[in-house]
């Protein structure tokens, strides 16, 4: 495991936008490192000066991204579907089930609407979305979460990392209490795949979706699900097309024969160019380790709250570890500046140079691996300045 020094060297290296910016919001998107633009300017390229000839070996390229996506989770790359958003993920499960009047789903009260209004979407048949609160911090009472469930309860659905305070949660005591209840559980993991290791086996996840354009240092519009194999079949197929089925190049033999894995819901042509980009930033962040990249993003995290708190913030994040001794921890602080604006503070910074995020009337600041000590700089003085 490489230290921590070497791991934000190696990738600020390849982050050309920390040349200009101090870059604190990437829990909203990411600008994209060198050798990403790199797959996107040799897609291009290709694009206009060959086409078609060239788009098998597209084809291979992607397929080997997945391969890679899998690996990152511990799943196999027939249980990654390749999606355009977060969202489309989420829905796949929503959609697919075969709900009935009197099921429910549970979530939290504080998730991101992407992980809310595909539940609602179902009132009309019938099932009910119940809501766990949390504490201010985003904490969750698993007590709280197991009384919401009972027989009828067919979806346990949670952020891995609460975008607005960035609450990382214990997976897999959510996945047992969702078991023990006969319930699936899905894992929106926008807010921590490609910072933390996950590994959907040893945590019990049943299906999980994330967009590449946040910790994954992707673009927008390229991401994956995980539909846990024993679980593909209680799924309706949605958009269904020409690459759903097998063989899915034989355009004359019209047979719905889906095919055995989650690729069966990429119906028609693909986001190539947001896949292969994908593909880089995946290369990168895996050649650097995912340990070692978790381990910087929590010095600097760390390292942020103890200035923070030296100019009078508030920090809201709950930065203890859990009763259970896990770790809570994630790239996302939630701070306040009592008695000052959150929107004009972020004003003030970005004419600085300095970009953050607020979310639920607070301040909120997502370092990655790359940001160091100068950046921690231009942050406080922004603040500070300000003030």
């Amino acid at each position: 495991m490489a230290s921590i020094d070497e791991t934000r060297e190696r990738l600020r290296a390849e982050m050309p936008a920390a040349q200009k910016w101090a870059y604190f919001d990437h829990a909203a998107m990411s600008p994209l490192p060198r050798p990403t633009a790199d797959a996107f300017q040799k897609w291009l390229a290709e694009a206009v000066e060959t086409g078609n000839p060239v788009w098998p070996d597209w084809v291979k390229s992607v397929e080997s991204m997945r391969a890679s996506a899998a690996r990152m989770i511990g799943a196999h790359p027939d249980e990654i579907a390749l999606i355009g958003n977060t969202t489309a993920g989420i829905s796949l499960v929503a959609e697919g089930i075969d709900w009935r009047p009197g099921d429910n789903v549970v979530t939290l009260a504080d998730e991101f609407p992407s992980n809310v209004y595909p539940w609602f979407n179902l009132a009309d048949r019938g099932v009910e979305t119940r809501r766990v609160k949390t504490d201010i911090s985003g904490r969750l009472d698993i007590e709280r979460l197991a009384e919401a469930c009972d027989e009828r309860t067919r979806v346990v659905t949670v952020s891995w990392i609460g975008f607005a305070t960035g609450y990382r949660h214990d997976v897999q005591r959510i996945a047992q209490v969702t078991h023990e209840h006969g319930a699936l559980m899905f894992l929106d993991a926008i807010q921590g795949l490609g910072t933390f290791p996950l590994d959907v086996n040893e945590t019990g996840i049943d299906f999980l979706a994330a967009d590449g354009h946040k910790w994954l240092l992707g673009p927008e519009g390229a991401g994956i699900a995980y539909i846990r194999r024993e679980q593909l079949e209680k799924l309706r197929p949605l958009g269904v097309g020409w690459h759903s089925v097998m063989p899915g190049q034989d355009y004359t033999h019209i047979e719905l024969n889906l095919r055995p894995s989650a690729a069966r819901y990429e119906g028609g042509s693909q986001n190539n160019a947001g896949m292969l980009a994908l593909g880089a930033s995946l290369e990168l962040l895996t050649g650097l380790g995912i340990e070692s990249v978790a381990a910087a993003v929590l010095d600097i995290t760390d390292r942020a709250c103890e200035r923070l708190t030296e100019i009078g913030a508030k920090i809201v994040s709950d930065r203890r570890p859990d009763h259970r001794g896990g770790e809570q921890r994630s790239g996302i602080v939630a701070f306040e500046m009592p008695g000052h604006d959150p929107m004009a503070l972020k004003r003030h910074a970005m004419r600085q140079q300095v970009v953050f995020g607020c979310r639920a009337g607070r301040l909120r600041i997502s370092p990655h691996a790359y940001n160091n000590e100068e950046d921690l700089d231009r942050l406080i003085e922004a603040l500070t300045s300000f003030l």
